[in-house]
């Protein structure tokens, strides 16, 4: 029993909430009072709470009358009436002025009303208010409180005048005149003019009254008639927002009146600003979100659609029917001709659809098919680690690698076509192409993929994606949607540097000064990657395949397949030998420990072929096999370099540039990493050796060589490692006193 007490009084709470909530007066901020009696109090104007209005002027107050009612009260002595947000009004009742004569014409009664209504943003109406006086015997005056103005109404008549319906009044029992504009106070007075005995029997008072137009009723006002009890009039007052121009509402965001979807206009009294919605919707447009979008697809009579209606914010879009044509909102014109024309050709139309409806189902099935064998393709070749590696790495230029479609690297390399073929290795093969844009490019072909290879194709893209020295070939993009996967460099002409050093190229030979260049942007680039990069980088594969030339004949070092990135205070990596035979660190083959200096011995060996013109494995007349390398130091070690370097350059580079050169590459050849110097060393002391002003006498005396080899040697460990990884710019000139050598060479 107690259980259906509690049912029965939840089920009444929510009935009552739900009533609430159904009318509940959206004009008005939430929690305050709505109406006091049969009065509806819109915001700005609020009872109860100031918070409730929008300020002290806007506050009312409700008042109960004896008998229960309760009254609403605008000033101190005038009961609102009503209150009307799109005209800017509140209608409230004002005590009417009168006076009474008996027969011997003696005044018997007699009221005055005054009327204030402050400085506030309220003003007396001129436009829907008239100044009106009653009787045959009357005088009644208007002035306001300042007696700026005045104005007189006179009323006569010598027999009964019945008052018209049609509130017509043409001086004879009753008077009217217009008030001006902009009044914020009234002081109606009313007299008799002559001995009122004459009209007494049927005139006996005389009123005077201000009221709204649209209320006045002079049949309501016999010339018989008697004063009542609180006998009223409405009066209509104007009120604004804010007494101010929207100009200078607008720039005080917090005390200006108007929510969003509103716009400010200036009131027709001249007394300051009002607030309306925009056109399309409707609401409060003093609350914040008063404003509403209107849906006009639901009133057809104050928004004609003709066709389809949808609404929009603020407005509403009306669409005429199919085979119709215009102005949906105010009508469409033409036949349904498409319906006629459907049903002629339906015949037709049926076969050509399942015509095109076969075709269409054979070309979705071949594009599934497709769309499948590329995403087998995407993580045959390595797209599900590569999508790892991008979502593990802290560097952005992965992420910004272009993803080319097979479609589109076809297309530029003619099908792959043999004649594009620009040089192929153990890790593919290379094609030009050229792009839609017109951007030439390298097209890399990987042989087919084994787990092995294609980790090694897997990082060399995220390798290169970090990457940007100008020495270091760029990675344009990839294709993982192919049977092989495919990278895009940037097109380097002029081939690979083993090609210009073994081919003898007499047409256009490497000078001494372009070795000497190409050795410099070399060590730069290495010196980049060992010590610029976010993070450190080991090529692990330097060699003179790997070394390319581009138009001016700058090097460009390529393939970084077998390349590792390491943390920061990595010193090494543990990893199954891997390399070329001929540049492969002896020390690293021992121990699987690859260092920098790993790298480092592999560029003395590119700094031997530089300078010998020789592959890193030699063959001899009888086809025996042996080490540049070894053989080189071998040379050093007897004094012997100059049987060795190459004839092309042997006549015409200065003699004391080679033995600096031969120093440097044979410190890089040790066999002890430690004894090894740095790239930032390397790259050093190969700009100083480019870079010198004027070049040292070639017969210069073995008295001096000797001493500068003194010099360099005790200079060797002292020197600066702050060297700029970049590749050498010949216009940057340095005298011979700003670096010092860091490798002693042998002199003869």
């Amino acid at each position: 029993m107690i259980l259906q007490r509690w049912v029965f009084l939840l089920m009444m709470l929510l009935l009552v909430a739900a009533v609430i909530g159904a009318t509940a007066n959206p004009d008005v901020k939430p929690g305050c009072q709505e109406r006091c009696g049969d009065v509806i109090v819109p915001f700005p104007f609020g009872i109860g709470e100031q918070r409730c209005a929008l300020n002290e002027n806007f506050f009312l107050n409700c008042t109960s009358t004896d008998d229960g009612h309760h009254e609403l009260w605008f000033g101190e002595n005038m009961p609102a009436r009503k209150i009307s947000l799109l005209n800017g009004t509140v209608t409230v009742g004002i005590f009417t002025s009168f006076d009474c004569y008996d027969k011997s014409g003696r005044q018997s009664q007699l009221f005055y009303q005054f009327i204030t209504l402050g400085s506030g943003p309220f003003t007396i109406s001129d436009s829907r208010n008239v100044f009106t006086a009653v009787g045959c015997d009357t005088t009644a005056m208007l002035t306001n409180e300042e007696v700026t103005f005045g104005s007189a109404c006179l009323s006569l008549c010598t027999r009964n005048v019945t008052m018209s319906k049609n509130n017509s009044c043409s001086g004879s029992g009753c008077c009217q005149t217009s008030i001006p504009k902009g009044l914020k106070s009234l002081d109606i007075t009313i007299q008799s003019i002559r001995n009122h005995t004459d009209v007494s029997e049927f005139n006996p008072c005389g009123f005077a009254f201000v009221e709204d137009i649209d209320s006045l009723d002079l049949s309501d006002w016999p010339l018989s008639r008697t004063p009542k009890f609180k006998d009223t009039s409405n009066v209509v007052i104007e009120w604004v927002a804010q007494t101010e121009t929207c100009e200078n509402a607008h720039g005080n965001k917090s005390s200006y009146a108007c929510g969003i979807n509103t716009n400010c206009y200036y009131s027709d009294n001249g007394q300051g600003y009002r607030c309306a919605c925009n056109e399309g919707f409707k609401g409060n447009p003093y609350l914040e979100k008063g404003c509403q979008d209107i849906d006009e697809c639901r009133d057809g009579k104050r928004y004609p659609c003709h066709g389809k209606c949808h609404n929009t914010i603020g407005n509403y879009e009306c669409k005429c029917p199919l085979g119709m044509h215009g102005d949906g909102k105010r009508g469409c014109r033409g036949f349904r001709i498409i319906t006629i024309i459907i049903a002629a050709v339906v015949g037709v139309v049926g076969v050509l659809l399942l015509v095109i409806g076969s075709w269409w189902l054979y070309k979705i099935m071949e594009k599934r098919k497709s769309i499948k064998l590329k995403q087998k393709f995407f993580r045959q070749n390595g797209g599900l680690l590569l999508q790892q590696h991008l979502s593990s790495s802290d560097q952005g230029g992965i992420s910004k690698t272009k993803v080319f479609s097979s479609e589109e690297l076809e297309t530029a390399t003619d099908g792959f076509n043999v004649n594009r073929i620009l040089g192929q290795g153990g890790q593919g093969t290379v094609f030009k192409g050229m792009l839609s844009d017109g951007v030439i490019v390298a097209v890399k072909r990987s042989t087919m993929v084994s787990e092995e290879n294609l980790e090694g194709f897997i990082n060399e893209v995220c390798i290169l994606s970090q990457i940007n020295q100008r020495n270091i070939v760029r990675l344009l993009g990839c294709c993982l949607e192919a049977e092989v996967p495919l990278l895009v460099y940037e097109f380097i002409p002029n081939g690979t540097l083993s090609e210009y050093l073994l081919r003898q190229n007499e047409e256009f030979p490497l000078s001494w000064e372009m070795r000497l260049q190409i050795a410099a942007e070399t060590a730069g680039a290495l010196c980049y990657l060992h010590s610029a990069a976010s993070i450190p980088i080991y090529h692990r594969d330097i060699k003179s395949t790997n070394i390319l030339l581009d138009h001016k004949y700058r090097a460009k070092i390529a393939d970084f397949g077998t390349s590792r990135s390491l943390s920061v205070d990595q010193t090494h990596l543990t990893t199954s030998v891997q390399g070329t035979y001929g540049y492969l660190d002896p020390e690293y083959f021992w121990s699987s420990q690859y260092t920098d200096k790993s790298d480092v011995y592999s560029f003395g060996v590119v700094l031997a072929e530089l300078l010998t013109g020789q592959k890193a494995i030699l063959t001899n007349e009888s086809q025996e096999r042996k080490n540049l390398a070894a053989h080189f130091v071998l040379l050093m070690e007897e004094n012997r370099i100059f049987d060795i370097v190459d004839a092309q350059i042997k006549e015409h580079c200065p003699k004391e540039d080679v033995i600096g050169v031969a120093n440097i590459a044979m410190r890089c050849l040790n066999l002890n990493g430690k004894n090894r110097p740095t790239m930032k060393q390397v790259t050093s002391e190969l700009e100083r050796i480019i870079q010198l002003p004027q070049k040292k006498n070639v017969q210069q005396n073995n008295e001096e060589a000797e001493s500068i080899t003194a010099e360099v040697v005790s200079a060797w460990d002292d020197a600066s490692t702050s060297i700029t990884c970049s590749s050498f710019q010949v216009d940057q000139a340095l005298s011979s006193s700003d670096v010092e050598p860091l490798v002693p060479f042998k002199t003869w």
